[in-house]
């Protein structure tokens, strides 16, 4: 689903716990140190407990991943990680590849896989598409038969190839009417009404100011490639890309059944097009700031910004014609539309329109479109192979149906105590925030009052929603049908919200989701079944190693509540400064240090990250780990004796837990790539960037100063 205007923070992560509580045994001879030029650096202190000797693997820790020739003072992910790093090759069809993430996606993936190909269509069966949804009890009933069926309409190649492009004849004759500025609504009705966000795009979404309604948001939209930057800066890997793009737009208007001549003449007037709306566009880095995100112009505002479009004709050709309250996140941008269609031909026009229209179904349409559309992202990623069908059909069912094909895969892996296991991790990680909130010298008494109020409403969503989505579109045998009608009810489904009161039950993810979120809107973190699996979270593993790789996922997500985008918004969800004018300004300092400390971070040589862009998340993950060693430590401490596995306490098994789940390889391309979008850190830089300016750790690891693993001036915020 399309993130809201200001998207919910987003991480990858959650988990399930059930205490171990191991017995008290006479205390054990010294146990070995771990070989290789670390041994010195990791030799524990003398015990405080007695000890129980015990192995990585035991505790759910991989000693293979280790890299032992590396000093983890000097590069602690390298320690924890290099082993993995030197043993893993990015599989050809992926552009990245991670421990944690990418191994749990592909065991997912083929749980999926069973429950779609058990639910297909057999040969000689009856075709009865169902619009009306039950809850699934068996495989036979109607919404196992459902995704099946649209499962199926990806994977039969033969049937995509003989109806080409006939299912979208509706949308390109739309876009080829357009004769005038005038006719541009009734081209931008049937493109936006099938999520083809031609200039913009608009959705439901919270009042910023009153978090219990649902508005209309109007947002930027309607570029080819991934950020704006691409249009419009003057650097060498941008520029190859846009010269790439260039020739990709013209070969996919060729192969769409454009003469040479016309493809060429098309290209021209999208990449102007495309060009102007970058240059309308906020940049990622402006996006961060939700006041500037918030412009309630409602409609008599969007009509006075962007009047070439009439919204009137507009919203009822949605379907929504009574919708009135409308907030804009960039009028500007909608008046710079407005004078690109005023100045624009009406041929430059249709042009543009009809890529949209190519763009969007790309991958959906013949081989010849298909291969040419990965080929693009390619270039972007640098994957050496498109995915499988069936993975990508997987993917696609899960996109159009994901809480029918959720109901058997929570069935599958989300039983027994899962749920109350991560109620119970989630509730520790809370208690540890809030005695953290009592401890924090540079908040004042009523901001700390505030925010430990906000924590107190904040809300747990975990595993799957208590209440299934209904997906009222029939499914038939015609994948590109199919596709188009399920976007078709996405976008009536989130505008029909608007006017109503907001669903504070509602996921913006699918429970089969590798992947977790904050809503600052909502106050609330979402942590879907199926990322609670291995090496995150598994009953075999120690309490230890759960809080490490969970905890700090949890923590993560709660932190955000907390960050320079979370921090703007109250208890209720509602956009309000509730910090003292000392208290933000110190905690806008602390940030100041962070986001300096991530600059200069370089994850290829010259590349640089952006501290700003990635500053909610670099926040979020060094409060996240601290948060979890508090809980870990809370819980450890009635615990009679110390587990010591392959020669490493309890606290380093805690920081090894927490590198160990961002072991990751990335292609050089996705890393240029994700540099520029990504509000996330790389791996190497979510673990050694937190733990550098972490006392615990060093104290753990006995790492002095001066070592590299130890910040000079460190940065603390939570």
């Amino acid at each position: 689903m399309r993130p809201l205007p200001l998207g919910p923070s987003i991480l990858l992560a959650l988990f399930a716990c059930t205490p171990t509580y191991l017995p008290t045994p006479p205390p054990p001879d010294p146990p070995p140190e771990p070989s290789g030029a670390a041994t010195a650096a990791v030799t524990p202190e003398a015990p405080k407990k007695p000890r129980v000797e015990s192995t990585l693997a035991a505790q759910g820790l991989s000693a293979a991943a280790l890299d032992r020739a590396v000093d983890p003072c000097d590069d602690f992910y390298r320690f924890a990680c290099g082993g993995w790093e030197k043993a893993t090759e990015i599989p050809d069809d992926r552009s990245r590849w991670n421990r944690s993430f990418s191994e749990i996606d592909q065991r997912n993936e083929s749980d999926l896989k069973v429950i779609l190909e058990s639910s297909r269509p057999r040969k000689g069966a009856k075709k009865t598409p169902a619009k009306q949804l039950t809850p699934p009890s068996g495989a036979g009933d109607a919404p196992l038969a459902r995704v099946g069926r649209f499962y199926a309409s990806c994977m039969d190649d033969k049937a995509i190839e003989k109806v080409g492009q006939k299912p979208l004849r509706p949308l390109l004759d739309a876009a080829n009417k357009v004769k005038s500025p005038g006719d541009l609504t009734a081209a931008l009705v049937a493109l936006h009404s099938h999520g083809v966000w031609a200039f913009f795009d608009v959705s439901a979404g919270q009042d910023y100011k009153d978090a219990t309604r649902m508005i209309a948001h109007v947002d930027q939209n309607g570029l080819g490639l991934p950020d704006r930057d691409y249009y419009l800066k003057d650097e060498p890997d941008k520029k190859a890309i846009l010269e790439r793009y260039t020739a990709h737009v013209e070969k996919m208007l060729t192969l769409a059944g454009m003469s040479a001549e016309a493809a060429k003449l098309a290209t021209g007037h999208v990449l102007r097009v495309e060009t102007a709306l970058a240059k309308a566009a906020k940049s990622r880095e402006e996006r961060r700031e939700p006041k500037a995100m918030y412009n309630k112009i409602d409609r008599a505002g969007v009509a006075k910004a962007l009047p070439s479009v009439a919204w009137d004709t507009y919203f009822a050709g949605l379907g929504e014609g009574a919708i009135n309250d409308i907030s804009s996140t960039s009028p500007p941008y909608l008046e710079a539309i407005d004078a690109l269609i005023k100045r624009e031909t009406p041929e430059a026009l249709r042009a543009y329109l009809h890529w949209q229209v190519i763009h969007f179904a790309a991958p959906r349409l013949s081989k010849a479109l298909d291969e040419e559309d990965f080929a693009m992202q390619q270039a972007l990623s640098g994957q050496k192979q498109q995915r499988e069908r069936w993975k990508r059909c997987v993917d696609a069912t899960d996109e159009a149906l994901g809480e029918l094909l959720a109901q058997p895969f929570v069935d599958l892996r989300f039983g027994g105590d899962s749920k109350r296991g991560a109620e119970k991790l989630v509730q520790g990680i809370r208690q540890a925030m809030g005695a953290r909130l009592d401890e924090l010298a540079w908040m004042d008494a009523a901001t700390r009052a505030k925010a430990r109020d906000k924590l107190d409403g904040m809300a747990f969503l975990i595993g799957f929603p208590d209440k299934w989505k209904k997906y009222d579109f029939e499914v038939g045998d015609v994948y590109l049908t199919n596709t188009l009608r399920g976007a078709a009810f996405r976008v009536k489904d989130s505008l029909r919200k608007v006017g109503k009161a907001v669903d504070r039950g509602e996921w913006y993810m699918t429970p089969p989701t590798v992947n977790a979120y904050y809503d600052p809107q909502k106050n609330q973190m979402v942590f879907p079944a199926g990322i609670l699996q291995p090496p995150f979270y598994s009953a075999a593993a120690s309490d230890v190693v759960n809080l490490g790789a969970m905890g700090m996922v949890v923590g993560h997500e709660l932190t955000h509540g907390f960050d320079d985008e979370g921090s703007q918004f109250d208890r209720a969800g509602n956009l309000e400064n509730w910090w003292s004018p000392s208290t933000a300004g110190v905690f806008k300092k602390k940030g100041e240090c962070v986001e300096k400390q991530y600059a200069q971070y370089e994850p290829l040589p010259g590349l640089k990250l952006n501290g700003k862009l990635t500053l909610g998340e670099n926040i979020a993950d060094a409060g996240g780990i601290e948060l979890a060693y508090r809980a870990y430590r809370a819980l450890r401490a009635s615990v009679p004796s110390e587990v010591v596995a392959d020669g490493f306490t309890e606290d380093q098994q805690f920081f090894l837990s927490v590198g160990q789940v961002w072991c990751a390889k990335v292609r050089e391309p996705a890393t240029r790539m994700l540099a520029q979008i990504d509000p996330h850190s790389p791996g190497r830089f979510r673990v050694n960037g937190p733990l550098s300016h972490m006392p615990e750790f060093a104290k753990a690891f006995q790492c002095e100063q001066g070592s590299k693993m130890v910040a000079q001036e460190p940065c603390e915020v939570w």
